[in-house]
């Protein structure tokens, strides 16, 4: 692994524990980076910034690392005191990232995702075009993934309900030229590998007994013990073909075995795919930043 790829790979780290604190929003960053490439590569745009746009995919909501368990979980309603602890996240992710040295890749999906065409979103209320297209892009596709999920206070809706109200809301939450194309990829079935997914070919598992997500990895053979974060309640990994379930144990898992862990596999082909792209693009350019890191020497 050279420079670039050890640097690429502490940032898909730091989001992962970062993510690996909600016990609801397991896969939330994967699926966000997914739909994020999907879209810009239906944008046809170069392969150096489809690479960027997905990497700020991954890390979009690395300053919720600031947000309380209490206020991140909770099942009901947000007050207007704790949506405002919320509405920091953007800046204190991108403070987070400030002395990294490829913090330019992901800061404006990072600090600008929660704008809005209409200038009424935050923390900088920029609108239309003002709004960077990395941020522009993440910022429809956090939102589908958050309407087509689970979460303390509800239930996922189906995606057609999910795109449906993207469309209600073009021009004024969304993109509208970006949000038309998200739309067609949704309603093409060109979503349906990454909906409802954790990762690569892992539907989402939940916990059978109080209902958040229970990671399951690509590693994972039957009979391997998985904990649900919220209730901690352990289940064994069952696979019949292609097919993976989970079956409660009956057991609560010890405090080791409940302790947060990272997908290291996941991140290492992301970061992998992340880099090659991003060489790709330095060598057609022949300039950039990274050249400085030598990237004929991987």
């Amino acid at each position: 692994m050279n420079p670039v790829e050890d640097l690429l790979k502490s940032l898909y780290v730091m989001a992962s524990m970062v993510e690996a604190r909600d016990p609801y929003t397991g896969g939330h960053l994967w699926r966000v980076s997914q739909y994020s490439r999907i879209l810009a590569t239906d944008l046809q745009l170069p392969d150096t910034d489809i690479a960027r746009i997905a990497l700020g995919g991954f890390l979009h909501d690395l300053g919720k690392i600031s947000v309380p368990d209490a206020i991140l979980n909770k099942a009901g309603p947000l007050t207007d005191e704790e949506y405002a602890v919320i509405k920091t996240h953007p800046e204190v992710g991108s403070r987070l990232l400030a002395e990294h040295p490829l913090a330019d890749l992901a800061r404006a999906a990072v600090l600008s995702h929660h704008e809005t065409p209409n200038g009424r979103g935050y923390p900088q209320r920029l609108q239309g075009k003002d709004i960077p297209l990395d941020a522009r892009i993440v910022g429809i596709c956090d939102a589908f993934d958050a309407m087509t999920s689970n979460r303390p206070y509800r239930r996922g809706m189906p995606v057609a309900q999910a795109l449906s109200i993207i469309e209600e809301r073009m021009d004024e939450q969304f993109d509208r030229e970006l949000s038309s194309r998200f739309l067609e990829l949704g309603r093409a079935g060109k979503l349906d590998t990454v909906a409802g997914f954790s990762e690569p070919g892992i539907p989402v598992q939940e916990c059978p007994l109080c209902g958040p997500t229970i990671v399951v990895r690509r590693r994972n053979q039957t009979g391997d013990l998985v904990y649900c974060r919220h209730c901690g309640n352990e289940a064994k990994v069952e696979w019949e073909g292609d097919q993976v379930h989970v079956c409660p144990t009956g057991r609560i898992g010890t405090v080791e075995e409940l302790e947060p862990d990272v997908d290291i596999d996941l991140i290492g082909a992301l970061t992998r795919e992340t880099a090659r792209h991003i060489k790709q693009g330095a060598k057609a350019k022949k300039t950039g930043f990274f050249s400085l890191f030598q990237w004929g020497r991987a």
